[in-house]
């Protein structure tokens, strides 16, 4: 047993379903306590309880989502097939696929517009409910504005629907606004804004609650490069605050710039799930890539070599791959006795080249 913080303890009793304001005050006032013991060397702590963390409650503190061998058909289409993931708390988590993989039915199914027919879904550590789904902002593919609203009385009915109280429903729906560069349109109807426009207007709708899990359905559609690029600082700074970020998308440069984490499912059945990174290192094969001012001839046994041509500095650029028993010091060793070595790096796959050989049967 050992003592957590309140900040912990606060997770622990929404995990738990038991999180009254009374209590969390009352929790908050010991907790205060204690910080005065430790700072003073005080020894009041064998006069409060000590709160110990189980296996569960340490769970809901490292991860806010979690599916447990989720499957749905509808008819005779198999849309998810015991599909199982944990979602790090404070994370950007990647869900790709191709159309058609089962994405979007995820998102469907934790967002609670439809259920499983078998497994369960956990948020924060418990059977996930009607009413997480107030603290969840979902930001589907095919938008729900309403066209004949205007888009200050639309940011405000959507934010009144999540329990936001009139008057801070306003002072959030103007500050978006002001953020998003939207203010001077709040005023008219969505009929009249461009789809750019329209879009900027349902991420505000989707966020102005401050959900702890954002989900969006290919959050990047529709926009220019400049709004895109717009829309990833304020997702990133939305996470910076501790909001915890699930999107799918088509555009792996987004995924590899954004993400922290990746699930990659494909005819309904979930084939990669864990970090970039270590997704990364697991497909490394002896491959280098390496820069130099000549031609590089080996004058060792290499299992490839791709000559990738001249750049428009007059450096070769080439890819190898070694064979077994070999290693990158008898490469490099190679490359300076005959040649200028200018650059040399270890080669991993990109999030989209693992992405297409996963979809094309290259590693499945």
């Amino acid at each position: 047993m050992y003592l957590i913080s309140f900040k912990e303890y606060n997770v622990m009793l929404r995990a738990s379903g038991n999180c009254s304001p009374k209590l969390l005050r009352l929790k908050l006032g010991l907790f205060k306590v204690c910080c005065y013991c430790w700072a003073h060397g005080v020894c009041l702590l064998s006069k409060l309880p000590l709160i110990a963390r189980s296996d569960h409650h340490l769970r809901a503190m490292s991860y806010i989502l979690e599916l447990d061998s989720v499957s749905k058909q509808y008819q005779s289409k198999l849309a998810l097939d015991k599909v199982s993931l944990a979602i790090p708390r404070g994370a950007v988590y990647g869900l790709l696929g191709p159309n058609g993989a089962g994405k979007t039915t995820m998102l469907r199914i934790i967002n609670h517009i439809t259920g499983p027919d078998e497994g369960e879904v956990r948020f924060e550590g418990h059977s996930s409910t009607v009413e997480d789904a107030y603290r969840m902002g979902y930001m589907p593919e095919e938008r729900g504005l309403y066209k004949k609203m205007t888009v200050w009385d639309q940011l405000i009915f959507f934010a009144r629907l999540k329990g936001v109280t009139a008057a801070d429903a306003k002072i959030r729906a103007r500050s978006w606004l002001k953020r998003l560069e939207l203010l001077e349109w709040a005023g008219k109807k969505v009929e009249e804004l461009s789809k750019g426009m329209a879009q900027k207007v349902q991420f505000i709708a989707t966020v102005i609650h401050q959900p702890d899990l954002l989900i969006l359905d290919e959050p990047f559609s529709g926009f220019d490069p400049v709004n895109a690029d717009l829309m990833k600082q304020e997702i990133l700074a939305l996470q910076q605050q501790g909001v915890t970020i699930l999107f799918s998308s088509h555009r792996m440069e987004s995924v590899e710039e954004m993400c922290s984490h990746i699930c990659l499912i494909h005819q309904s059945r979930i084939l990669l799930d864990g970090s970039i990174s270590s997704i990364r290192k697991g497909y490394k094969n002896q491959q280098y890539e390496l820069i130099t001012s000549r031609p590089y001839e080996s004058r060792m046994p290499l299992a490839d070599i791709t000559n990738d041509g001249v750049d428009a500095h007059g450096e070769f650029h080439c890819r190898v791959q070694l064979q077994a028993g070999t290693n990158a010091k008898q490469l490099i060793q190679d490359v300076i006795e005959h040649n200028e070595l200018l650059m040399f790096r270890e080669w991993t796959p990109s999030v989209h080249e693992i992405f297409v050989m996963h979809v094309k049967g290259g590693a499945a």
